[in-house]
């Protein structure tokens, strides 16, 4: 049985607070915690229901009754199993000379956070830069949606303006903007930064004046009178599918 200590503790790793307070996040699901399970992740302590089998661990493992996975468990029908998983900590020695990087300029959504980590994954990215005001990418929301791609893609928060300022003239900084250049027709380099900006706002100015290339992805709505722009992870997904697609025929 668990005690009121340790449904307080797990619950408390829904707040960023005491996340970074304890150095720990909480990740559920099957094919979720999986994935973590086979990575470099370290697992913490493991929470789960009869319904879900145990194996090849070394950590505190748990068996507990559907009602106390209720209790602890931050979703609306509780998978069988919950895992308390340590931070990851990753060298910022990313070098976009050599790699196509993602940069996140104060993205607010942890869905939209998740989905666009999921998507790096797809598309062979392996670092993304966030700025400091960019939302948690351990909070749960955030790791679900990430669906086990947050175990194959490094995620790092520093000062965004200071790190773009350091990158060699040689290193290509492609912004997506409302006034760029078509994405289709644009020049796509191997290696660089592409920068995604916030959902409401954009590219922040700041951020704005370090972009080298502009690019833009065109509607083709013609003829109606108000088409909604993209949610940041859907421009994401076809700005990385044009750049790794084209570069690959």
């Amino acid at each position: 049985m668990l005690s009121k200590n340790t449904i307080k503790r797990v619950k408390s790793l829904q707040q960023k607070k005491f996340r970074n307070e304890l150095g720990l996040f909480i990740a559920e699901g099957t094919k979720l915690v999986d994935e973590l399970i086979s990575s470099n992740f370290e697992i913490e302590e493991i929470y789960h229901t009869e319904q879900y089998l145990v194996t090849n661990v070394n950590c505190l493992v748990h068996k507990v009754s559907q009602s106390e996975m209720e209790r602890i468990s931050g979703l609306v029908t509780p998978s069988p199993v919950l895992a308390v998983v340590r931070f990851p900590t990753y060298k910022l020695d990313v070098d976009p000379s050599k790699e196509l990087v993602l940069a996140l300029d104060t993205i607010q959504d942890p869905g939209n956070m998740g989905t666009i980590i999921r998507l790096a994954d797809w598309f062979g990215i392996d670092n993304i830069v966030c700025s400091h005001g960019c939302t948690d990418a351990f909070a749960p929301k955030a790791i679900q949606a990430t669906m086990g791609a947050i175990a194959h893609v490094k995620v790092h928060y520093t000062d965004l303006i200071t790190w773009l300022s350091q990158q060699t003239v040689n290193c290509p900084i492609f912004g997506a903007c409302m006034d760029g250049e078509n994405i289709y027709k644009a020049k796509k380099e191997h290696a660089g930064i592409i920068v995604m900006g916030n959902e409401g706002n954009g590219i922040s100015p700041a951020v704005d004046k370090l972009i080298t290339h502009r690019i833009h992805i065109p509607t083709f709505a013609r003829g109606r009178q108000k088409v909604e722009s993209l949610n940041v992870a859907m421009a994401t997904a076809i700005i990385l599918s044009e750049f790794k697609g084209t570069l690959h025929q």
